[in-house]
């Protein structure tokens, strides 16, 4: 089949109605979708309306033997355009002149169409006014609806589509929702770790803190020690001020104090006294005390078994912290115990020296012999030993002196020390001499005493003889300074210690002190350290006899203090003290 050619003109609306009548039903022979029929349509009519504005135009048609349908409008405005049967047809937004389907892009114009002059058998196209506008309008009807249809089916997907992008946008909202309470959350837990942190640092500091004020407190056995060492504790970080009362003190009355810390003592609960109160965890609040209008006070009992005093402190700032107070009150407590025992130890410290004492013998005034003697109690523990010296006269005018050391501390070697004592002067009465008297004590504190020991020094002193009879049970050595200054340690081997499990007799050993010579008898607390040996003590005891000066000697009282001196001045001492020094005189 040979190409068809037909020319319409258009000159009025009617034309263009009709042209445009004719050509929707040769479009719809090429069976286009309805979609793509009303775009080409469309288009087609705005272009036929332009021509008839512009005065008229010549519209060609041509048909191809392939199905291609070339139209073509000449006018001011010139537009062509192609059609294939089986293609789909380009929409309204295509360029004049240039039109061509997305899968027609290789068909050609009107122009390049074969003249249908040259094809003999060419069929003649239907004239526009061939076309039935009724039919034609209906077909137009059933486009629209075919496109308003598919557009219905475009809106509801683009519901679809913007319901689903709604919901989606919903999501992210609530997402973000859940990622910042999520946030927000984290941010507490973060804030409340770390103030449980500071918290917990600030408990270990109190607890700390309490800790080492508790093992100062206790660590001292003397209250007016406790009572110093409180106000070095507390300020400046826990009080500005502090004052410590004891309900016992007469030095200052209680009218001299602020009305909390009355109270405090009489109730014995912890009170507050400030301009505002306090709210403080187990503190009572009261007014304001008139000696301190202006400052927050806290008044804590120091209790132990009975309420000791009150300690009362200044705020260091503007009001006390509650964490801190509870510490306080632990510590005023223990600080109350700490001063109760303190008191008591005093107690039986000085019962058990009067007792110590009580023990200790008046030194008899013998011719031809001086005689000092000093006792000193340990520094540490309840002061009663078993050190202990005598000097007595005999029958037979001799004078014998006597130190001697029960092994141990408390009240059962005072005792013991007691029943040596005793006996020790009873076997002197009978006449008995150093030596034997040790052999008689040793067998009687074997059978009385069987796990108590004790060591002893015996010196008997004659008037007008020269020599010294001396004997000694496990004691440390005496020493003996000449007229001269000559200074030398009875080191003659002693027997073993009273109370050894061994039958035993000492022997006796003589020594020559002519007049004005000085002999030391003492006890082991003098010469013994920890940090040195025994004997590094001797060697000290008799370098502080040889430099004793003549003023010293002069009196006897004079040069036992001047021994104690270099013994003592660089340690404190944990056994007590005996020193008895005798002097040779002419009598």
């Amino acid at each position: 089949m040979t190409a068809a050619r037909d020319t319409w003109t258009i000159a009025s609306a009617a034309d263009a109605a009709r042209a445009r009548a004719g050509l929707a039903r040769l479009v719809a022979d090429t069976g286009a979708p309805a979609l793509d029929r009303a775009r080409f349509l469309s288009a087609l009519g705005v272009r036929l309306r332009h021509a008839v504005d512009a005065g008229g135009a010549e519209l060609t048609v041509t048909a191809g033997p392939d199905g291609r349908l070339g139209i073509a409008l000449g006018g001011p405005e010139p537009w062509r355009h192609t059609l294939v049967r089986s293609g789909a047809l380009p929409g309204p937004q295509d360029e004049p002149h240039s039109e061509a389907m997305p899968d027609l892009q290789d068909a050609p114009h009107a122009d390049e169409l074969p003249d249908p002059q040259d094809e003999p058998h060419a069929e003649a196209l239907p004239a526009p006014q061939e076309a039935p506008l009724a039919e034609a309008l209906l077909s137009a009807d059933e486009d629209a609806a075919a496109v308003l249809t598919s557009l219905a089916e475009t809106e509801e997907l683009l519901r679809l589509h913007r319901e689903e992008l709604h919901q989606t946008n919903q999501g992210v909202l609530a997402l973000h929702a859940e990622l910042e309470a999520a946030a927000l959350a984290q941010r507490d837990l973060l804030d409340a770790e770390r103030a449980a942190r500071a918290e917990a640092e600030n408990a270990r500091r109190l607890l700390t803190f309490l800790a080492n004020a508790s093992a100062v407190l206790h660590a001292s056995l003397d209250h007016e020690d406790i009572l110093r060492r409180l106000p070095e504790l507390l300020v400046p970080e826990y009080a500005r001020h502090v004052d410590v009362w004891l309900v016992d003190d007469e030095r200052t009355p209680p009218g001299d104090r602020a009305a909390a810390t009355v109270t405090a003592a009489r109730t014995g609960r912890p009170q507050h006294a400030g301009p505002h109160p306090g709210q403080l965890p187990g503190v009572d609040d009261l007014p304001a005390s008139a000696l301190f209008p202006d400052r927050p006070l806290l008044c804590l009992p120091l209790g132990g078994r009975t309420v000791q005093g009150v300690l009362t402190l200044a705020a260091p700032g503007e009001r006390f912290d509650p964490d801190t107070t509870v510490m306080l009150l632990e510590l005023a407590r223990r600080a109350g115990i700490a001063l109760e025992n303190a008191r008591q130890y005093e107690q039986h410290r000085d019962v058990a020296e009067a007792l110590q004492r009580a023990q200790l013998t008046d030194l008899p005034a013998v011719p031809g012999l001086d005689l000092a003697a000093r006792y000193l109690p340990a520094t540490h523990g309840l002061n009663i030993g078993g050190d202990w010296y005598d000097a007595f006269s005999q029958p037979d005018g001799s004078v014998l002196t006597v130190i001697g050391d029960v092994t141990g501390h408390g009240l059962r070697a005072a005792v013991i020390m007691g029943q040596l004592r005793t006996a020790l002067r009873a076997y002197a009465v009978e006449g008995n001499g150093p030596a034997r008297i040790l052999t008689l004590l040793h067998r009687m504190l074997r059978h009385q005493q069987p796990e108590l020991y004790a060591t002893c020094a015996i010196a008997r002193f004659t008037p007008g003889e020269p020599e010294v009879v001396w004997a000694a049970a496990g004691h440390p050595p005496a020493v003996a300074r000449g007229p001269r200054g000559e200074v030398r340690v009875l080191d003659a081997k002693p027997g073993i210690m009273l109370g050894v499990p061994l039958p035993y007799e000492y022997e006796e050993h003589t020594v020559e002190l002519p007049a004005g010579s000085v002999l030391a008898l003492y006890t082991d607390g003098l010469v013994e350290r920890r940090a040195a040996g025994i004997d590094v003590g001797i060697d000290r005891l008799a370098r502080a006899m040889q430099v004793l000066g003549a003023a010293e000697l002069a009196k006897l009282d004079a040069a036992a203090d001047a021994l104690l001196r270099p013994m003592l001045h660089d340690s404190e001492h944990d056994d007590d003290i005996c020193l008895l020094l005798c002097r040779t005189t002419i009598g």
